[in-house]
């Protein structure tokens, strides 16, 4: 078998995120199943058409789990009433209307709307994921390239290369309760990194 180094390149890429991922739910308790679904139905309704008021597509808008569930006393055996909600996703394309949106949300669902999320990301470019596999390959080729020189050989040529995958790194924000946005919520992006792992063997010379 001949003589050879493999080792493992990491590299990134950094982009300014173009989308925000804003995970929301709508929550309403009543004393039967009935009233909580109706008033659970009617706050989601509100708060997804506020969302299409504020330039967020049909397609952006995905309604995620829809659910009931009883309350009960403190003893935890008698049942005072029902808890009905609604989560939804909504991907914002503008990322300087969010600030604007989450109020409209908070005015129209009111004290029902909880955000339990908001993550900045981008759509995947082939140019982002080429240049993060480019900077890791040139990190595996400088790791190699010392190796053989503190063994008092050559690097030749690659033998085989195998990807690792791609990983991203969202920014993400806890959840807030609809009278964090009555004043507004600023959303600064920074940059997302994405970042590729690549494993490189080279024959040795």
């Amino acid at each position: 078998m001949s003589e050879h180094v493999e080792v493992t390149g990491q590299g990134a890429h950094h982009v300014v995120p173009d989308l925000v991922i804003v995970r929301a739910r709508v929550q309403c308790d009543a004393r039967d199943v009935a009233g909580a679904l109706s008033a659970s139905s009617d706050r989601a309704a509100a708060a997804l058409q506020a969302a299409a008021d504020h330039g967020v597509e049909a397609r952006d808008r995905r309604t995620e789990d829809v659910g009931i569930h009883p309350r009960h006393d403190q003893n935890g055996r008698k049942v005072i009433g029902y808890t009905a909600y609604q989560a939804f996703t909504l991907t914002v394309r503008d990322t300087t209307r969010v600030g604007d949106l989450l109020q409209a949300l908070a005015g129209a669902a009111g004290d029902a709307l909880a955000v339990d999320g908001i993550e900045m990301t981008g759509e995947e470019t082939t140019e982002a994921v080429e240049a993060a596999r480019e900077a890791a390959f040139e990190d595996a080729r400088a790791r190699a390239t010392q190796f053989a020189r503190l063994a008092g050989v050559e690097l030749g040529p690659v033998v085989s290369i195998h990807e690792g995958g791609l990983e991203h790194g969202p920014r993400p924000m806890m959840a807030r309760a609809a009278d964090a946005f009555a004043g507004g919520m600023p959303v600064e992006g920074g940059t997302r990194a994405i970042r590729s792992t690549v494993t490189v063997r080279w024959a040795l010379t």
